[in-house]
């Protein structure tokens, strides 16, 4: 039993809803947004700290703003000691984020989101590498190219080509440089502040659907009863507390979700833990500058560096302004929050996480030497890495700006004691009564595969329904089909999603 048992005062609740989802982010809006077409009637509210939608990782400035389909990021297909290219990963996100559109084009057609212009545009996907990392994008390319994922991929070595594609990396670069790059015009930049504002805009028209903003969870218990879950939740205004009962809860709290999870106790969150990671970019202020760049491109980490550092350029459209980004450049706080406290890596620490996590540290060292690194930087230093992609770059021209705050999931590992994992993760108790997404990249442009998986899991009995499988091949087309193994499908998906998306014309 916790120590938050013995100073809880138990209150008839006052509420009882179907459905609490915890946070005002990417994922709780497409989990509310399934939940309430798969069944109407559900009574579903929401709870977010913040007095704001979308304030923390789904803000469009808090992260890359790409839309991630392995098209450009040479770390989700890292090259072996042998010289062999693992695309595994790459091939399963690119499929994720085809699902995303597709549920995406569904709510456009249903006039449930409005102009897809204000979250998603097109944008091309470039990989950019030098001198020995040549020879691995090619052997990349190739591996990618047969499957019908990467339809339409191109590859460059020519320098005329790429001072055409991307004119302000080219200029001012070494003639004698040997580069290569990947393009795929299907990539897409990604406003998801603006997509979970109008997913949760069109929540908020629906029956029976109620957002709290201000508002904390500061218990959480399972009834022995009824097996529901009961809540305590706070007004971060005026101090009231109140208390809700729930048949489901969904953590979908960012970096926030750990500690809620830990609330719980369910046996299938033991041994979990945090690692949190800050982030910051270089933001170009010379619109004109602005104006030579139109793709994504993105590096090759450096030799020894974590997979999260990979260095990109990337083109914004938010709020219909072009924005020109470089980075990340990485950093350490102990806040699992941009907006957090930085008692909430010490507060996250309990007996059952305490090894994994000193385990994790000490096989994960050159991260935090990376970590160290990063944090010392001084401006040259940021200049310096900027310059091996913009070689005329000038420091006044940019400025640094906080990105978003994330939390890498430590988990027990029976051969390390501990191990840091990159991307994210459904931790759901064994009833299917309550869930939590723990990590980060590439979660939201994964989203909509996330809560697939979810439902799966916590609502076993009902997605088998003839009504709920007919409503989720209405959503997602290829639900229950594979795009990576059916050119034609894969084909007739994309042009489908391009036409309704809008996502014929570059940015």
């Amino acid at each position: 039993m916790s120590l938050s048992h013995l100073f809880h005062r138990h209150h008839e609740p006052t509420s009882h809803p179907d459905v609490v989802l915890i946070g005002a982010g990417i994922m709780s809006a497409t989990l509310g947004v399934m939940l309430k077409e798969l069944h109407p009637s559900l009574k579903i509210e929401i709870y977010e700290r913040l007095d704001v939608i979308a304030g923390e990782s789904s803000d469009a400035w808090n992260n890359a703003g790409t839309g991630h389909s392995a098209f450009c990021e040479l770390n989700y297909t890292p090259e072996h000691d042998d010289g062999s290219i693992d695309i595994s990963k790459a091939l399963k996100i690119a499929e994720a984020f085809e699902v995303s559109k597709q549920f995406w084009a569904y709510l456009v057609e249903q006039k449930h989101l409005q102009n897809p212009r204000d979250f998603i545009n097109a944008t091309p996907h470039m990989s950019f590498v030098w001198d020995e990392s040549v020879d691995y994008l090619k052997h990349r390319f190739e591996l990618l190219t047969a499957s019908p994922l990467f339809a339409g991929m191109t590859y460059s070595e020519d320098k005329e080509q790429l001072k055409n594609w991307i004119p302000l990396i080219m200029e001012g670069r070494d003639d004698e440089q040997k580069v290569a790059v990947t393009r795929m015009e299907l990539g897409t930049d990604m406003n998801f502040g603006a997509l979970t504002r109008a997913l949760f805009a069109h929540l908020q028209s629906l029956p029976d659907v109620s957002l709290h903003l201000s508002h904390e969870v500061c218990f959480i218990e399972k009834r022995k009863v009824d097996k529901h879950w009961e809540l305590e939740v706070r007004d971060l205004h005026s101090h009231e507390k109140r208390t809700l009962e729930t048949k489901f809860l969904f953590i979908g709290a960012g970096g926030g979700s750990l500690p809620l999870l830990e609330k719980t106790e369910i046996p299938e969150a033991h041994g979990y833990g945090g690692f949190p990671v800050s982030g910051q970019w270089l933001v170009c202020q010379n619109e004109e500058v602005v104006e030579q760049h139109a793709a994504k491109v993105y590096g090759k980490a450096e030799v020894g560096a974590p997979p999260m550092s990979v260095p990109h350029l990337d083109t914004r459209i938010i709020d219909g302004k072009k924005a020109l980004l470089f980075g990340p450049y990485a950093g350490f706080s102990t806040k699992f929050l941009k907006h957090g406290s930085l008692s909430d890596l010490p507060a996250s620490l309990q007996i059952d996480n305490v090894l994994p996590m000193v385990a994790a540290g000490l096989h994960n060292l050159p991260l935090t030497k990376y970590l160290i690194d990063q944090v010392r930087q001084s401006p040259q230093d940021r200049l310096d890495a900027l310059r091996k992609f913009v070689p005329t770059a000038k420091l006044e021209e940019w400025k640094l700006e906080e990105a978003g705050q994330r939390v890498q999931i430590i988990k027990k590992d029976r051969d390390q004691g501990g191990k840091l994992e990159f991307g994210t993760e459904i931790v759901n108790s064994a009833d299917g009564s309550i869930a939590a997404l723990l990590g980060a990249s590439p979660g939201a442009s994964t989203a909509v595969s996330i809560m697939l998986e979810l439902l799966e899991r916590c609502f076993p009995n009902e997605i088998k329904t003839p009504e709920w499988q007919a409503k989720l091949q209405s959503m997602v087309p290829s639900y229950g089909k594979s795009l990576a193994k059916d050119p034609a499908l894969c084909a007739s998906t994309r042009a489908r999603t391009t036409e309704v998306l809008g996502l014929h014309a570059s940015a």
